[in-house]
Parts: C-alpha cells; sequence; structure tokens
C-alpha cells in the first residue's frame, strides 16, 4: 500500500500510526480496543507494505493535531478547541475535527460547567429564572448542584428542587440559549440535540449533596406542596435513620469507617431502633464506652448532630459506590437475597 495521506482511510492512517510508533506503544493501544476493532485495526496493519515518508509524516501531524484537540475540549469547551484550531489550521479544518470528536465524546450539554467551582457557578446563576436554574443544577455534578442549591435563598430552594424532579425533555433551543449565556461567563459552550434531564432520580441525587438543614427545609415544604412528590423522593434517599435498613455486615463496616465523635453525637438524639443496631453491631467494649459517653454528654447543638448523620450518610454512600455495602432502596426496586 502506497499511498498518500489524504487518499488513506482513518483504520489505514491508525495501522501506519501504530507501525510507526513500534510494538510496545501498538500493544498499549491494543488493550484499549474491543475485538472487532483489534480485528479491522490487524487487518490493515497486515497490509500495510510500504508507506511514503511524507504520507507518514502527515498522519503523525493528524494525530498530534487531533490529541491537541481532544485536550482542548477537555479543558476549555467546544467554542476554546474550536477558536484555537481555526488560529492554527483555518477554519474549515478546525470545524471538520471538532465536529469528528465531538460526535465520538458525546459531549453533553454543560459539560464544560462541571469542571467549574460550585460557588463560581452560583454567582453566574443565582439571579436566572428558577426554571433556568432547575436545568443548569440537573446537568451538574450532584456535588456540585448541592452546594449551589445550599446556597440559594430559602424562599426558591424548594420551587428549584420541584422543579428538576418534574424537569422531562428540554429542547436544544433552550439549551443553546441557556449555554449561549454562560458561554460569555465562563468562556464556554456546548451544543446538543434533545437530552431528557432532570427527574426524581436527579433532584435525589442533588439533595443527597445539600446539607441536612437544607434537606429537610425542601422536603418539609414539598410536603405542603406536592405530597406524592415528597413521598417518592424521600423513599429513594438514604438519611442517617436508615441505616436500621443495612445488614449487619454493612453496619459494622460503616461503624468501622466513621469517626468515633461523630457516631456518638449522631447517636445523641436518634431513635433507640437506631440506637440499638448500632450498639448490637460494636463490641461489647466499645458499647459500653459509647453507653457512658453518651450519659456523662450535656446538651448539644442540633447543627453538630446533624453534621455528624450528614458525615456517616457520606461515609455509608462512599462505601455503596466503592461497592462495599449494599444499600436497598425505597420502592421495593432492590431486593437483597
Amino acid at each position: 500500500m502506497s499511498k498518500k495521506a489524504r487518499e488513506l482511510t482513518g483504520s489505514q492512517k491508525a495501522a501506519i500510526l501504530l507501525i510507526s510508533l513500534g510494538p510496545d506503544a501498538a500493544s498499549s493501544v491494543y488493550k484499549h480496543l474491543n475485538e472487532e476493532e483489534i480485528e479491522s485495526l490487524t487487518l490493515e496493519i497486515s497490509a500495510v507494505r510500504k508507506v511514503e515518508k511524507e504520507a507518514r509524516e502527515k498522519i503523525f501531524e493528524e494525530f498530534q493535531t487531533i490529541a491537541l484537540a481532544q485536550d482542548y475540549i477537555s479543558h476549555g469547551g467546544i467554542s476554546y478547541a474550536n477558536s484555537v484550531l481555526e488560529k492554527a489550521l483555518g477554519p474549515d479544518e478546525a470545524k471538520a475535527i471538532v465536529n469528528r470528536l465531538t460526535s465520538s465524546l458525546h459531549v453533553k450539554p454543560f459539560d464544560f460547567a462541571k469542571k467549574a467551582d460550585p460557588m463560581q457557578l452560583f454567582t453566574f446563576i443565582q439571579d436566572e429564572h428558577p426554571q433556568t436554574i432547575a436545568l443548569i443544577l440537573s446537568y451538574l455534578h450532584p456535588q456540585q448542584a448541592g452546594k449551589i442549591l445550599s446556597a440559594l435563598p430559602h424562599d426558591i430552594q424548594t420551587d428549584i428542587a420541584r422543579r428538576i424532579a418534574v424537569m422531562e425533555s428540554t429542547s436544544p433551543e433552550v439549551i443553546s440559549e441557556i449555554e449561549a449565556v454562560l458561554e460569555r461567563k465562563l468562556s464556554s459552550s456546548v451544543q446538543q440535540d434533545y437530552s431528557e434531564t432532570g427527574g426524581i432520580e436527579a433532584i435525589v441525587e442533588v439533595l443527597n449533596g445539600v446539607d441536612r438543614a437544607t434537606e429537610k427545609t425542601i422536603l418539609d415544604s414539598l410536603e405542603i406542596q406536592d405530597p406524592e412528590l415528597a413521598e417518592e423522593i424521600k423513599k429513594r434517599m438514604f438519611v442517617f435513620e436508615d441505616i436500621v435498613t443495612l445488614d449487619n455486615r454493612s453496619i459494622q463496616r460503616v461503624i468501622r469507617d466513621s469517626p468515633n465523635e461523630d457516631l456518638l453525637l449522631s447517636m445523641k438524639v436518634s431513635a433507640e431502633d437506631v440506637k440499638e443496631v448500632l450498639f448490637r453491631n460494636m463490641s461489647q467494649r466499645m458499647a459500653e464506652s459509647f453507653r457512658d459517653e453518651m450519659e456523662v454528654m450535656g446538651p448539644v447543638r442540633l447543627r453538630d448532630v446533624e453534621e455528624a448523620q450528614s458525615n456517616i450518610v457520606a461515609v455509608i454512600r462512599r462505601l455503596e459506590e466503592a461497592g462495599d455495602i449494599i444499600v436497598a432502596r425505597g420502592g421495593g426496586d432492590d431486593v437483597i437475597v
């Protein structure tokens, strides 16, 4: 095969690139490919006979450009990548490279905002309409969205939480318009087709990221405005009192991974069934020590108790994400056998 670089297919260029990089680099690349890709690429490599030096250099140059473009997108967003590439390659080639990458990367709306500091985003969106805020929060990482929701005025927190919960499909025109506003503020923008966002799971994840006081305020208000929605959300959330639903092995792991001071404060005002299940999963010595300390412990601030309980819930969520424990969700969706 002796062709100019522009006459080669993508698979042929990949084959030449791997041959040029050598067997060690090629084998490393193979580890990230599926069987079909490996078979196709191997056939192309076996068909290579001769590659002109100019063609090989062009392929290296193209690979470097695509790698840089992908890095630009991941760090600065599509608009940033496009503007940099335009200066280097011209508008037509820049557009072709960015379009090829975005179609393969499946870039999601507001992907650029996920790299921003939550409080920086809060500054930019706090004065927007509640529906706009709800849309943006539903696309962010739950931890980001939770911090922003906690920082918003109490009188609109519940409204925004409800809007996220009942949100369904959003048109590309609306998304593009909102992204354009943030593009001017964060120098980034993302384009995307119709996309479903929001819903019960979205607001559950957001509420899991807020502080306990904000969580309680929003759920209490929702119980008045929309009792059914509030009940559905609460079924899918995990709060400190739900520790009684964990199996003994999981509870023992939570106790082991939680600071003793957090456990003491959390148990100080917890229900008897919660205390009992925790005591039952402690060593006899630890349980006796905790009972003694709780007897002599004076009054504690509710804020400190809520913070301690939130810390333990955070431990539970971390262990669940790592697959170390299993948390049964409400609504009968999860069955543990």
